[in-house]
């Protein structure tokens, strides 16, 4: 077989993102070329995202506008994994004739070994059980001084509006060498920056062996060659005092923070399934935070849960008033079949819905700006990821307390670096979510400066 044109799109968040790099991984190694225009590639593959209604008719239409390039293209086979797959396999491939092959969330190893065989069947949806290893084929899809280590796929948990865990099966852990031979792997590479991802953080390890806590990963990560090690995706139930002095004292874990929240009424957060109240969730970032001095804090909330009520809501409005988030993103209620959430009475109207999100929204608008504003004059260590799309003549970058992909940007207008370098800036200017700042130390590295901001993968993220 000669070498094939490949095109990969990605939907929804980095756990799908990583698949999409052991894809590619799997592929490259069978002599598949990356290309970055649909119009290129004789095969393309949408990895897609099923969580919510928005992110499902997103999948949909990305499904649809590459089924055109099979007509006007060079595109002979087109691939649907992922989480649309796994939930809707058999609908689909009645629907989307013009589909070649739909695979779920454990077949996407599978991939090239499915796309040499003469006669693969259409379908490979098999329960969900696989997680890659170190030695699994994988090429990031980051730019190299960044990269997603996912640590463990699946979830225990059963939050009643949530359909992950019918997704992506039950919680499945790497081992802590398994992870280390990976995160070394991309050190030597010249990734700076490694963001843990999983379905569930902290409760990484309780499936394997000995039975390893998220601080035991963690006290052997911050080995590594790397300068930040940042946590996604924090379920707040179990995080231990351990956790907190691992992330308090070790200088490579990023004082940042990603934990899921949810809501603050103690009757919404039972709805939910989430196994705690609000008083221990107010307790527990006030230990937090006393703890790990300068933590930036993202957490997500949910709102329009059925039985939610204006009282529900205003205990969620000052709850975000209080604890000041320094990043915040807020889902709308999406009824999902086969969640419990689904069969719950009192649904909200779709017009309460978004008069909350938008509310919620205004109300973190404003103390973003406010945190960003109390930024000005403060000098940051910032990673800079290389020239702005907006314009030739800024550079932008990252500081300790903003993550790839989700957060604001500091836009650099007056200094000089290169893309992966770690620069001292001075904070000149602050807006809603980005900062402008100007380089005042540059440290003579090298080693650093010989890296090459990679063409990406076609990303477009769902909002978690």
């Amino acid at each position: 077989m000669g070498t094939k044109s490949l095109y990969m799109m990605t939907l929804g968040c980095p756990k799908n993102r990583v698949d999409s790099e052991v894809m590619l991984g799997t592929l490259s190694k069978a002599g598949y070329q990356l290309v970055q225009e649909p119009d290129a590639a004789e095969v393309i593959v949408v990895n897609t995202c099923a969580f919510i209604g928005p992110a499902k008719q997103e999948s949909v239409d990305s499904v649809l506008e590459m089924a055109e390039h099979k007509k006007s293209g060079a595109c002979k086979t087109l691939v649907v994994t992922g989480c649309l797959s796994q939930r809707y396999g058999p609908e689909l491939a009645k629907d989307l004739p013009e589909v070649d092959h739909f695979l779920g969330t454990s077949a996407y190893v599978q991939i090239a070994d499915l796309l040499a065989a003469e006669a693969s069947p259409r379908q490979v949806i098999p329960d969900p059980d696989y997680i890659h290893s170190a030695s699994t084929p994988k090429v990031s899809s980051m730019p190299g001084y960044t990269a997603y280590l996912k640590i463990s796929e699946g979830c225990d948990n059963k939050c009643a509006f949530c359909i992950i865990p019918k997704l992506r099966g039950a919680q499945r852990s790497r081992t802590i060498a398994d992870i280390m031979a990976e995160a070394s792997k991309l050190a030597d590479s010249g990734v700076r920056e490694l963001n843990l991802v999983a379905q569930d953080l902290t409760a990484y390890g309780h499936d394997l062996p000995g039975k390893p806590k998220l601080h035991d990963l963690l006290k052997e990560l911050v080995k590594v060659d790397v300068r930040w090690v940042r946590l996604h995706y924090a379920y707040p139930r179990v995080f231990p005092d351990e956790l907190i002095d691992v992330m308090a004292n070790e200088p490579r874990i990023a004082k940042y923070l990603d934990m899921p929240l949810q809501h603050a009424s103690d009757k919404l957060l039972m709805s939910m399934k989430r196994g705690r109240n609000s008083q221990f969730l107010t307790d527990l970032l006030k230990k937090i935070r006393a703890r790990v001095p300068g933590l930036t804090f993202r957490t997500s909330l949910i709102v329009g849960l059925p039985g939610e009520t204006e009282e529900d809501f205003k205990l969620l409005e000052d709850f975000v008033r209080e604890q000041r988030f320094e990043r915040m993103g807020c889902f709308q209620y999406s009824d999902e079949e086969d969640t419990a959430a689904f069969d719950m009475e009192d649904k909200v109207p779709q017009k309460i819905i978004e008069r909350r999100w938008r509310g919620i929204m205004a109300i973190q608008k404003r103390i973003n700006r406010e945190h960003n504003k109390a930024m000005i004059g403060r000098k940051l260590e910032v990673l800079v990821e290389g020239a702005s799309p907006e314009s030739e003549h800024l550079l932008v970058g990252r500081w300790e307390g903003q993550a790839p992909e989700i957060d604001g940007q500091v836009y650099i207008n007056d200094g000089l670096a290169y893309p992966g370098e770690l620069v001292t800036v001075q904070v000149t200017e602050a807006h809603d979510y980005d900062l402008v700042a100007k380089v005042v130390d540059r440290p003579d590295d090298p080693k650093h400066r010989t890296l090459k901001v990679r063409d990406a993968l076609p990303v477009w993220s769902a909002p978690r």
